[in-house]
């Protein structure tokens, strides 16, 4: 397949990392020249110096010639206009563009009535909405991811030094006697993934995923030694650009009390007449004398939503210090996330994994149902569907030879029957299967998976 970026982003970075290494041919528009040299040394992909507003530049990148057009660059205008180029140069390549504005809705519909067809637009505010709203009820968990249409569940947690996991191996946790249905799917070890097995043993401060039914979410949180609130009553959230003032509205949907902390005061006066009930507040939330005349002791959350990484996590640090049951930071530069967590920051959100997990599924469609990435590429969740020819298909689990690096976590059943396996489970034609897969043995994965063709790899 032929794939068209344009705008050499960080985003755009790993989305072509990702497609060249499965073996689609790249191409990368981006005008700044040092960022070209930059991406020339990161990416195995043609790299086009110019603008994504140029149709001679998109024309000189191959833009008849692409199967697949996707636009990220940092301005929402420029990837509507360059899809438009694209639908007028290739009318049958599949198109997909990020849109950032919170009139994304709008534009989709407009974009409908006008004919431009963009197959898949990508609104990163909203994923990381529906990312943050389901852990703030938990302190102790950092993630909560769904599959399967919300009937698995996969959840985070760092093991304390005095947790009862902590030195426990796998198969002594099995013995204590867990929710039938779970399993330690993954481990994050500092810079290091584990895809357990029986004889791995939980250490302190190891980032563990749990893969789990949305029946024995609960009983998991308990067996785990996690304690779910059962209510919030108080937020804080800091800045006060589009997420911050979508996740308030939200909340304010819930009946929660909201304090909103924005530096700039005519944005202030905006977000004044857009929430009803949250109380806004023309101060710099990073400040601790601010944080404690606003009674930031024993808030359920504080959300650091700014565009400044480096604010969001001291201001973060800083609400864990002073009280706060739980702390959200956002993330930009993903070499930041592994230090977020060293320095105690587990919940952390990156609109740029959201994008690019939204688009390496639509690029992947068809088998593919869904793909969850794990900090700096690392590990990725892929919800795949059985073909009726796969070699995985009608053997019981413990017979396949699977790529190293790889496990199933759940199997759901097309009457909705959802198994979190053990060796003899047997996967049938039509399931949908959830793989935690190290990011290396991704290809390998869908490949046996979805090919008929005699697989060589031993078991892991």
């Amino acid at each position: 397949m032929r794939v068209l970026i344009a705008g050499g982003g960080e985003v755009a970075l790993l989305i072509a990392r990702r497609l060249s290494r499965e073996g689609k041919e790249v191409t990368v528009v981006e005008e700044n020249a040092d960022r070209c040299l930059h991406l020339e040394e990161q990416v195995d992909a043609h790299i086009v110096r110019g603008s994504a507003l140029s149709v001679a530049t998109l024309l000189r990148a191959g833009v008849r010639e692409a199967e697949m057009f996707i636009a990220v660059t940092n301005v929402d205008s420029v990837n509507l206009l360059a899809c438009m180029v694209a639908q007028a140069e290739s009318p049958g390549a599949i198109k997909v563009a990020r849109v950032r504005t919170h009139e994304f809705e709008h534009w989709r519909r407009v974009c409908a009535q006008c004919d431009l067809k963009i197959d898949l637009m990508i609104h990163p505010e909203s994923e990381m909405v529906a990312r943050i709203l389901p852990v703030l009820r938990v302190p102790g968990v950092a993630d909560v991811f769904e599959f399967a249409g919300g009937r698995v569940k996969l959840f985070s947690i760092n093991v304390d030094p005095d947790s009862w996991v902590a030195g426990k191996t796998m198969e002594e946790l099995d013995r204590a006697g867990p929710p039938k249905n779970s399993l330690i799917a993954m481990i994050f070890r500092g810079s290091q993934v584990v895809i357990p097995r029986g004889g791995d043993r939980l250490l302190p401060d190891d980032q563990v995923y749990v893969v789990t039914t949305a029946q024995d979410l609960e009983e998991d949180f308990r067996f785990m030694g996690i304690r779910a609130q059962p209510s919030i009553e108080r937020v804080f959230i800091l800045g006060g650009k589009q997420l911050g003032i979508a996740i308030a509205q939200e909340l304010e949907r819930q009946g929660l009390r909201i304090k909103l902390f924005e530096r700039d005061a005519a944005r202030c006066e905006k977000i004044s007449q857009l929430l009803h009930k949250t109380v806004v507040i023309h101060a710099d939330g990073t400040e601790e004398t601010t944080l404690v005349d606003e009674n930031i002791e024993g808030i359920d959350a504080f959300l650091a939503l700014t565009n400044h990484d480096e604010d969001n996590i001291i201001a973060s640090l800083l609400a864990r210090r002073l009280g706060a049951k739980k702390v959200v930071a956002l993330i930009n530069r993903l070499n930041y996330l592994p230090m977020a967590h060293r320095l105690g920051i587990h919940t952390t959100v990156s609109p740029r994994l959201a994008a690019v997990d939204g688009i390496l599924q639509f690029v992947r469609q068809g088998r593919v149902l869904s793909v969850t990435t794990f900090r700096q590429e690392e590990a990725e969740a892929i919800e795949l569907l059985a073909p009726a020819g796969s070699r995985f298909v009608g053997k019981p689990l413990r017979e396949l030879k699977m790529p190293a690096g790889a496990l199933v976590g759940a199997i759901v059943r097309p009457s909705g029957e959802v198994l979190i396996p053990r060796g003899d489970a047997v996967i049938a034609q039509g399931d949908q299967v959830i793989f935690f897969t190290l990011e290396s043995s991704v290809r390998k994965l869908e490949s046996a998976f979805l090919s008929e063709a005699p697989s060589f790899w031993s078991p892991a």
